[in-house]
């Protein structure tokens, strides 16, 4: 029990005020020339904390947005032939109608891939299946379905597909791609699209591209600027006010066209591979500049927050134990200069000070505050005469 009481007895560890001042004390110029340089690192270094957090709010603002990148998708067209006259010269009894052995056929063969976009993009991350760069595909092929009862559109959306069909005559195939952009693409239809010469873009693309007409040729209204003066061209399209220009917009967009390939299967003993190759431009979400983007803000890390934080402490004791030097210095200086003068100011002060402390002749309290009774019903009132009939009680004020 009474190790709980003396426990509750000591005061609690008053916890160290953490120095946050770093400026260094006027007049230090003229007696360390160092202090110069000093105040210049500090404005670098504010010139640089803002230029730190204006780029950081940049790179946030930009993660939020889609960050475009044109890129190459090549698709590999190819076939190959199987049981062909001038392969394997067989006899009719040779033929299997049910596995399809011996039977005269061909197999078309359709793969793609991004290419890389540059030496800073090799081998970064995983590479995106051909599927996901495609809204759908399409195959026609020019065969005669009297001949064979099989179906000349075939859709698939799978990245790399083989297509295989009974037959001994070339035929010509069109590939029909769907790209999926990001952001999405969309045809611009007539007249808008004669009006900003825009055939294909994306949504934001088009608007901007209609506010850079209406502000290359004047068109704002410059007393209302919410109103749009259509001339001659632009009298082709329904008038509208300025804020309702991406609604009208959205009138002449149209899916964009898709792409189209044409390949021709020929089953005569090929000459030269029978393999085409080609390349598609394709808008898609960098992922790669996003990753380096939250790179950078993840780099500014706890631990090099509180490295930075240790350091500025380093700073702020060193400019408290400079001022503390230089208090010191001024004082022996004007000791230095004149002794006996110094003496007596200073014996001087520091009777003044002791008298407001104790309250000596008055000029401690006012006369004035001495006839109030609210005076002493202020909070220190209580403290103060505890303290004086501790001095008191102590004999420190006998004989008064």
């Amino acid at each position: 029990m009474s190790n709980a009481v003396n426990e509750a007895a000591v005061p609690p560890k008053l916890k160290r005020r953490k120095l946050v001042d770093r400026t260094l004390p006027t007049g230090l110029d003229d007696v360390a020339e160092e202090s110069a340089l000093y105040h210049e690192l500090q404005d670098m270094e504010r010139s640089l904390d803002w230029t730190i957090s204006r780029k950081r709010m940049e790179i946030q603002e930009a993660l939020g947005r889609p960050v475009k990148i044109r890129r190459k998708l090549r698709v590999f067209i190819s076939h190959s032939m199987s049981g062909q006259a001038w392969q394997e010269p067989t006899a009719n009894d040779g033929l299997n109608f049910e596995t399809g052995e011996g039977i005269p056929s061909w197999t078309l063969r359709i793969e793609g891939r991004l290419l890389d976009g540059g030496p800073q993009r090799l081998n970064k991350g995983t590479q995106r299946k051909f599927s996901s760069l495609l809204k759908s595909m399409i195959v026609e092929i020019d065969q005669d379905p009297s001949l064979y009862n099989e179906s000349n559109i075939i859709e698939t959306p799978q990245d790399g597909f083989e297509i295989k069909r009974r037959g001994d005559m070339s035929v010509k195939a069109r590939i029909i791609l769907h790209l999926e952009h990001f952001p999405e693409h969309f045809k611009v239809m007539n007249p808008l699209a004669d009006i900003i010469s825009v055939k294909e873009e994306t949504r934001v693309g088009i608007i901007a591209a209609l506010w850079n007409y209406i502000k290359m040729n004047g068109l704002q209204d410059k007393a209302h600027p919410t109103l749009v003066k259509f001339d001659p061209r632009l009298a082709q399209i329904p008038e509208v006010p300025f804020n309702n220009i991406p609604e009208l917009v959205n009138r002449f967009l149209a899916p964009a066209d898709p792409v189209i390939l044409h390949h021709i299967i020929s089953v005569e003993q090929p000459i030269a591979p029978n393999m085409q190759a080609f390349d598609i431009d394709v808008d898609m979400d960098d992922v790669f500049l996003k990753q380096k983007m939250n790179q950078a803000l993840l780099s500014y890390s706890s631990e090099a927050q509180a490295a930075i934080s240790a350091l500025d402490d380093e700073m702020a004791q060193a400019a408290q134990a400079i001022r503390n030097s230089k208090l010191k210095r001024d004082f022996l200086t004007s000791f230095a200069e004149d002794p006996q003068r110094f003496i007596q100011t200073w014996i001087a002060s520091q009777s003044r000070d002791l008298e407001v402390i104790l309250g000596d002749d008055g000029r401690g309290v006012r006369d004035e505050d001495l006839r109030r009774s609210d005076f002493f019903r202020l909070p220190w009132v209580k403290e103060a005469v505890q303290v004086y009939e501790g001095l008191r009680s102590s004999g420190a004020l006998k004989g008064r």
